[in-house]
């Protein structure tokens, strides 16, 4: 594990040579090294003083690593542009190295400190390069959710550090109470984020720039739902009698979203909602503590990442171009930007979980997990996913065919290096499922 953390602080040094392509490459690089040379084991090993890796830290170092280098390539206005793209790039590398420390430690405390540390960046880049005056609310959201429910988990790590003596991950245990047991998952929870706890993210994706809403829908969510795998290392006993509270509200969650997202007429604020609803079922596999539920949320974490990001990227590429995100002016972009129309039906059926695609594996696991819980979830589920698919065809529909707004009268090229950008995307999001047993090892 050291030797990536410091050729990532060696390659820190690179950005201030302005050598834009080759950090690109080099983070290519490290996640092709990181594939190939690292051990998929069910057990810790690369440990050092305080890092040490399983499958799950693996997996989730790899899409950092993964998604960190799409950023890049989907900023490149900013490089272009000269809008202070040495800042922007230090910020992002500051970013990796807290997310790939959050993922990585063993240590209780250090998680903790990681996983707040990886806020500061993510509001820089609102404040720094978002778009509409409005994102300094958007970051207050964020950034007091986020804290509000931090402080009692802060105190309940010191509790249990009292107790045991220990913050290791895996020597903890000690007989818990309702309100320790709230103060360990909730600040999770609104990560992720839960239904109801879920307000600053549509605003957040909203006025983020396209490198914001990436790390957001592709890394950000998913430390919520790491932090939940590892607190029930030692919650699980007390979580068998609470845990359908969370269920239950994540399920009516699900449901509720697929409605929010038919009412939307902004594209980023739809795939934002539609975020939630996927959390969702992650929270339900999670807390329903079962094989087949562990095992789908962490495809579900993979899988999401991957293809929310893509369709946050094509949203970015329609605003560029066309200045608006309201479904209103984005429509018939089949004429306007033909060489895109595939890529919004490839990642749009990604999204509603089509064969081969990562996300039809997760979904069928995560229900399977769900009815052998309780069979009554059916109800819930039926109308859930068939709400998927409805806003998922909806996205894609009203995109792409109508009546062209009257406002563009041109035809618009797309890039060699944004068609790689969504091709990077959709290519793992469907070829992983040929190698799924590297998820099973853990479990």
């Amino acid at each position: 594990m050291m030797k990536i953390y410091m050729f990532l602080i060696f390659m820190m040094f690179l950005i201030f040579l302005n050598f834009w392509w080759l950090l690109v490459l080099m983070l290519m690089f490290i996640m092709f090294y990181y594939l190939h040379f690292f051990h998929f084991n069910i057990y810790f090993s690369n440990m050092s003083y305080m890092f040490g890796s399983d499958i799950i830290s693996n997996i989730l170092n790899l899409l950092t690593i993964w998604i960190i280098m799409l950023m890049i390539m989907a900023s490149f206005k900013i490089y272009n542009n000269n809008q202070n793209n040495l800042m922007f790039m230090l910020i992002l590398f500051i970013m990796l190295i807290f997310l790939l420390f959050s993922f990585s430690v063993y240590n209780y405390f250090l998680f903790y400190f990681f996983f707040e540390s990886s806020l500061i960046p993510t509001l820089i880049l609102i404040f720094g390069w978002g778009y509409q005056p409005e994102r300094l609310m958007a970051g207050l959201y964020l950034l007091f959710y986020t804290l509000i429910a931090s402080m009692p988990l802060l105190l309940s790590l010191f509790y249990l550090y009292n107790y045991n003596y220990t913050m290791f991950m895996f020597m903890n245990y000690f007989n818990i109470n309702i309100y320790l047991y709230i103060s360990l998952i909730l600040a999770f929870l609104i990560k992720m984020p839960m239904f109801f706890f879920h307000f600053w993210l549509p605003k957040a994706h909203v006025e983020a720039p396209i490198s914001g809403s990436m790390i957001l829908a592709g890394i950000l969510l998913k430390l919520g739902g790491y932090g939940l795998m590892r607190v029930y290392f030692f919650l699980y006993k007390f979580g068998i009698l609470f845990n359908y509270v969370f269920i239950c509200i994540s399920l009516l969650g699900m449901m509720f979203t697929g409605f929010l997202c038919l009412m939307q007429n902004d594209i980023k604020s739809l795939i934002a909602y539609s975020s939630v609803g996927h959390m969702g079922m992650v929270i339900c596999g999670i807390f329903i503590l079962n094989f087949w539920g562990l095992y789908g949320s962490l495809v579900m974490m993979l899988s999401h990442g991957l293809c929310s990001s893509g369709l946050f990227c094509l949203a970015n590429m329609n605003y560029e171009r066309v200045k608006s995100r309201s479904f209103y002016i984005n429509k018939g972009l089949i004429n306007f930007m033909p060489s895109l129309s595939l890529f919004w039906f490839l990642l749009s059926i990604n999204n509603m979980a089509s064969p081969p695609s990562l996300n039809l594996l997760s979904e069928i696991l995560l229900i399977n997990s769900m009815m052998s819980w309780n069979s009554i979830l059916f109800f819930f589920l039926f109308i859930s996913l068939f709400m998927k698919c409805c806003y998922s065809i909806y996205l894609y529909s009203f995109n792409q065919h109508g009546l062209m707004f009257s406002g563009i009268k041109k035809f618009s090229m797309i890039y060699i290096r944004e068609l790689m950008l969504l091709f990077f995307h959709w290519f793992p999001l469907n070829m992983m499922i040929l190698k799924i047993d590297i998820f099973l090892l853990w479990l």
